[in-house]
């Protein structure tokens, strides 16, 4: 039994399917992390992009507090007040004229399957149950029985099958894998613009836009899913407006809950999104007055505090001082933003042991993968206070 009684507690009655750093966060402020022994932490994992406004942000707090003190849940049998507002602004932001909102970025990416293959039937013509949905290899979009059916990770799917068929792999960043791929059959290319499981994969530039004329080409939705790479993580609202396109249809979540809860969205024009009808999909908790609140405010706070900006600056500098350390450890550093993977040649599990005991947190991705990716309102101060323990512990490699 481990010593520190909440890990072997969680290990007693929690189920596996997670392998944590022995640590114990009982706190946060900010970029800061604090254990249940008091010592402080820079995360530079921020829960996956689900932390990009720093721990419990002042004004997204009091946004939740404020409504949590009214109502926090109707379901969408009714009516309220946050809802209308919240969409609003994502649709502002967003460039959409709808977004459906949903809680987990799993449920918002079965969402969009839905929306992918309704279109296909009700405006493509596609002939019933034939739709096909192209998607990447190394692609992660969530651990449903569907989506995990379509990765080409072994570890996500084993022995959880019967999977459903519906989806054709092409290869990330080949334009001419998706060329291949598509026929008449399929109703929607789904892509992470950049694939942040995978190691944050960015692919060759101008691909996206070889994307986007491809399915226009084809009468083919592009829909993206940027539920990690969206709202700022990689220096733009949307990793796609680096490459100057516009999807069909957006996927967002994470970053959206502000940090406090998950709330998720779909988000397309009217000639999508109305296909929808009373009945036809929905969920309890979805668009609940609580989640708006604290998803309205979470993009308010992006705009309001300059975070897009900062992320844009401070990881121009996070990947150039990575990259001056020359470790012969490190075989790549890819990224965009203040997201960004250093590929190694070894495990990253004993690198971010090594970095916890620094002060550090981060985690490994595919094994060999450490990934960098703090809060959007990280300071330059703070980053190269984490980036002098990272250059410590690369030098004792």
């Amino acid at each position: 039994m481990h010593p520190n009684p909440a890990i072997a507690l969680e290990n007693q009655f929690c189920a596996h399917n997670y392998s944590p750093l022995p640590v114990v966060i009982v706190k946060g402020e900010g970029v800061w992390a604090i254990g249940d022994d008091g010592k402080r932490y820079l995360d530079m994992m921020s829960a996956y992009s689900a932390v990009s406004h720093g721990h419990v942000h002042p004004r997204i707090r009091a946004a939740a507090v404020a409504q949590i003190d009214k109502i926090s849940v109707v379901s969408r049998a009714f009516y309220s007040e946050p809802l209308g507002n919240f969409l609003k602004t994502l649709c502002r932001i967003s460039g959409f004229d709808s977004a459906l909102p949903m809680n987990s970025g799993a449920e918002a990416v079965e969402t969009a399957i839905k929306a992918a293959r309704r279109w296909g039937y009700r405006v493509k013509g596609i002939a019933a149950n034939q739709a096909k949905i192209v998607v990447a290899d190394n692609n992660f979009h969530g651990r449903t029985s569907t989506i995990v059916g379509f990765s080409s990770e072994p570890d996500y799917k084993a022995d959880f099958g019967p999977f459903c068929d519906g989806f054709t792999e092409a290869r990330f960043g080949d334009i001419e894998s998706f060329r291949q791929a598509i026929t008449a059959d399929t109703c929607a290319v789904l892509i992470e613009p950049i694939q942040g499981e995978a190691g944050i994969r960015v692919p060759p530039a101008g691909f996206l836009r070889e994307l986007r004329a491809l399915c226009d080409a084809t009468n083919t939705l592009l829909i993206l899913d940027e539920i990690q790479s969206g709202l700022g993580r990689t220096g733009k609202w949307f990793a796609f407006q680096h490459e100057g396109i516009r999807p069909d249809a957006l996927i967002l979540g994470k970053a959206l809950g502000g940090g406090i809860m998950p709330v998720s969205a779909f988000v397309a024009d009217h000639s999508i999104m109305d296909l929808f009808d009373a009945g036809s999909h929905g969920s309890t908790f979805g668009g609940n007055p609580l989640a708006a609140a604290v998803g309205l405010e979470a993009l308010n706070v992006l705009e309001d505090e300059g975070l897009i900006d900062n992320s844009a600056q401070l990881g121009h500098y996070l990947v150039e001082r990575l990259r001056a350390m020359n470790s012969p450890a490190i075989r790549e550093v890819r990224g965009r933003g203040l997201w960004v993977g250093v590929e190694l040649d070894r495990d990253a599990r004993p690198i971010c042991e090594a970095l916890l005991a620094e002060g550090l947190l981060t985690k490994e991705t595919h094994e060999n993968v450490l990934r960098i990716a703090p809060p959007l309102s990280i300071t330059r101060e703070e980053l190269d206070w984490g980036l002098a323990r990272i250059e410590r512990v690369f030098g004792q490699l």
